[in-house]
């Protein structure tokens, strides 16, 4: 895959260094993971700016897994049909403005700065109105949205697509009208924030179905899909599911991903190039494609020929199924929940020919550890224990007794560092051996800092 930062213009030190200042300003802020179900506080900073969010059009995406690979399919076949773009997702791999894209590149310095100072006066007058009724100040992701919002409109875009933080209906990106609402499977995850249940979960997701919008889901879950019909008629919305209306109908591998048939909601596409691993890419790469028919067709026109080609050719993923290093081969995923390890897992099996894979894993306290072993145990000749860098970090002596306790061979790393040198140096000692490291976005984001760092893909040091 290609290295997506070498076209990013080089930016001065003090357009950096005020960047920089922004991201650090945010932090000050109450975490990303601090969230309260209201979006109020979003919507009046937003009303002070003369809602910005209401000047492009919209693809808003929510689900558990699969969405930021959705939402960069959609964005690079939008933008493919010559509109300019703004991508929104989060959480980012190595740097913040990664989170905030114009036409398929992270935004500039300089712009984010810029967004800041136009903000920045009118985050000050709704703190103190907070403050007067006894509430926190606006938080890290409510602020971020905003700045976003700010900075799609400055550029300007003609499309924005819009990746949800957590959720859905209280969710702040939620202050944006979708004109498709795209929902990626849905699964148990952020259960104390979304509910116990699928079905608890997918009714707050379902919150970003509008008035009048079109809707396209992957294959849901029978809970989930009945929660997903009734919103949708709720609100008079048109919504079509994977299977149904649309489907990944053949997928078959090839050098650096796969050829993939689908039946879209206006057309057929056949054997399309994607350069993107893994079966559950090829379904996602439907769901975006069914997305944009909505969008630019209104589900009544195909998608040309030779747009489709050049979006879906133009796509990158980093963090999943994203090749790091060579001799020996090492691939990172993010999957951080029993979900996405079941994918990765799969995708390993059929994607790519090794006998044995070693797995470097770290995992946050909050994620289901248990259940990510269970779907990457089975794969995994030797386990790299380690930690992500996070103060919610799963400790690595726990991480290794559940592995142990899994019946796998495992050894603790307390770097992530060392755990790769072990990793890589193993793989290095047979052939046919390799080496996924996976179970955090963090750590996912930390790998392919350290993969440059270190040029894996020059090969093992002898």
């Amino acid at each position: 895959m290609s290295d997506e930062q070498d076209d990013v213009v080089e930016a001065t030190p003090e357009e950096r260094r005020r960047a920089d200042k922004v991201y650090a300003t945010l932090l000050s802020r109450a975490g990303e993971r601090w969230v309260q179900p209201r979006m109020e506080r979003t919507s009046r900073v937003l009303e002070l700016l003369d809602d910005p969010q209401r000047t492009y059009r919209v693809i808003h995406v929510t689900g558990t897994n699969g969405k930021t690979s959705t939402s960069r399919i959609i964005e690079s076949l939008v933008r493919a049909h010559g509109l300019r773009t703004g991508l929104f997702t989060s959480p980012h791999l190595e740097r913040w403005t990664e989170r905030i894209r114009v036409d398929g590149l992270p935004i500039a310095d300089a712009a984010a700065a810029a967004a800041w100072d136009e903000i920045e006066p009118f985050v000050g007058i709704v703190d103190a109105e907070l403050e007067a009724r006894g509430e926190e100040p606006l938080t890290f992701f409510e602020l971020l949205t905003v700045l976003a919002f700010v900075a799609f409109a400055d550029a300007p875009i003609d499309v924005l697509v819009l990746e949800v933080g957590m959720g859905g209906a209280w969710d702040s990106t939620n202050t944006a009208d979708g004109d498709v609402a795209v929902f990626a499977p849905i699964d148990m995850d952020h259960a104390d924030r979304l509910g116990e249940t699928i079905a608890e979960i997918a009714t707050v997701k379902a919150g970003i179905i509008k008035e009048g919008a079109r809707v396209v889901s992957a294959r849901q879950a029978p809970e989930a899909a009945a929660v997903l019909r009734q919103a949708a008629a709720a609100k008079g919305a048109e919504i079509a599911f994977e299977g149904e209306g649309f489907a990944l109908t053949e997928d078959t591998l090839a050098v650096g991903g796969q050829l993939i048939t689908v039946r879209g909601l206006a057309g057929e596409y056949r054997e399309e190039y994607l350069p993107l691993y893994g079966r559950h890419q090829g379904a996602n790469a439907a769901l975006a494609i069914a997305a944009v028919e909505s969008l630019i067709g209104d589900a009544t026109q195909a998608i040309p020929g030779d747009i489709l080609t050049e979006g879906l050719a133009e796509v990158t993923s980093p963090g999943r199924l994203q090749l790091l290093g060579i001799e020996p081969t090492v691939i990172v995923d993010a999957a951080h929940n029993p979900h996405g390890a079941a994918a990765l897992a799969l995708a390993l099996r059929e994607a790519f020919d090794f006998d044995e894979w070693g797995l470097v894993l770290g995992v946050l306290g909050d994620k289901d550890a248990i259940g990510i072993l269970r779907e990457l145990g089975p794969i995994a000749a030797h386990v790299f224990v380690t930690a992500p860098e996070s103060d919610r970090a799963t400790d690595p002596d726990s991480l290794a007794d559940l592995a142990e306790g899994a019946g796998l061979r495992v050894t603790v790393h307390h770097s992530l560092a060392d755990a790769a040198d072990s990793a890589r140096e193993w793989a290095s000692e047979v052939p046919r051996r390799a080496v996924a490291i996976a179970g955090s976005v963090v750590l996912a984001g930390e790998a392919i800092t350290l993969a440059k760092a270190e040029d894996w893909k020059s090969g093992w040091r002898s």
